[in-house]
């Protein structure tokens, strides 16, 4: 199994999977299909299928179009969230291959919004598996509660993805990095490991690479709405159980103006 980046408008990501024995491909959120197809041409790639992490234009704005370039193709999408192009609704628990070694399972994540979905993918025994977390996890951060509520959220983030295997290498929607760590810093100014993340980040960044994939591994130690449930957390904003302090570090996280 091999994953690439394809950066796409000002900061955000589709992906391109590709099973390698039988070189059919996957595209998470193709949102320039034009991009799109010509990484998988250059990778010798045979498209079949799209993984659509939830409705917004800047995710399923290019499902229709991608369509009409690739007829047959597959678009897969949460069942309850309306995506545009979309011939297989998807709810959590399904499974979907692609070739003979990729399998991508839907875990229903929402709050982003009520049907967004998140893709873990495994290849080979011996591979590091994936998780395409659209915008409902971020690299130390997670996305606005535009659909659903804090409980939501808790549950998608801290219960559904962070129970994933630690080595799950996570494939967000947007190049959010820096900002997040700066503001996870302002949480936790004494967090080496975000200390050390940033820097690394802003590295990152001054070389033109992406700060994607990171692990769910790393997610808990650097995104600190991962770790909510964490009492010196909480009681650093005020809070006693980790759904109140969820809600109240993206209402602080709104407002912030870093």
């Amino acid at each position: 199994m091999k994953i690439y980046h394809v950066p796409c408008l000002q900061d955000s990501y589709s992906y391109l999977i590709v099973d390698e024995s039988s070189r059919e491909g996957a595209v998470v959120d193709p949102v320039e299909p034009e991009k799109v197809l010509e990484a998988a041409n250059s990778h010798g790639v045979n498209l079949k299928l799209v993984l659509t992490s939830h409705r917004h234009g800047d995710h399923a704005g290019g499902n229709e179009k991608i369509k009409q370039l690739v007829p047959g193709i597959k678009v897969y999408g949460g069942s309850v969230d309306n995506v545009k192009g979309c011939t297989d609704k998807v709810q959590n628990g399904d499974k979907v291959s692609l070739g003979a070694d990729v399998n991508i399972l839907s875990l229903h994540t929402p709050c982003h919004t009520k049907g967004h979905i998140s893709y873990y993918v495994t290849g080979k025994e011996d591979e590091q598996p994936a998780v395409f977390t659209g915008d409902t996890l971020f690299i130390a951060g997670c996305g606005k509660f535009f659909e659903g509520t804090a409980e939501q959220m808790y549950q998608s983030l801290c219960v559904t993805l962070g129970s994933l295997p630690k080595s799950t290498r996570v494939y967000c929607g947007h190049e959010y990095a820096e900002k997040n760590l700066q503001f996870a810093l302002t949480i936790e100014p004494d967090n080496s490991r975000i200390q050390q993340k940033l820097t690394w980040a802003q590295n990152q960044k001054q070389a033109g690479l992406p700060t994607i994939p990171s692990t769910i591994e790393e997610e808990m130690e650097t995104n600190p709405f991962m770790r909510v449930d964490l009492p010196a957390l909480q009681e650093k904003i005020g809070c006693k159980s980790p759904i109140e302090a969820l809600r109240e570090l993206r209402k602080v996280k709104d407002k912030w103006k870093g």
